[in-house]
């Protein structure tokens, strides 16, 4: 498992996020103080406190340089 902090600070940004996440087939978490929500749910998205950066925990052991360049966009 690898933890990065992400951004995401508007609708479209999260939009962008879930469609670029969505098409991997690993389990991705986003975790907000004592809040873990799963990362490819929108709503869930919304559930949480975007105006400050989140953790993001990626359950990947291979293609992990795939995944950071799809999620540079995104990192803090």
């Amino acid at each position: 498992m690898k933890t990065v902090q992400i951004s995401l600070n508007s609708i479209e940004k999260v939009k962008s996020f879930v469609n670029d996440i969505t098409k991997f087939d690993y389990d991705f978490d986003l975790v907000s103080g004592r809040y873990v929500i799963d990362a490819k749910s929108i709503m869930g998205i919304f559930s949480l406190d975007l105006s400050k950066p989140i953790d993001l925990n990626i359950h990947a052991e291979d293609n992990i340089d795939v995944i950071m360049d799809v999620l540079k966009a995104y990192m803090v």
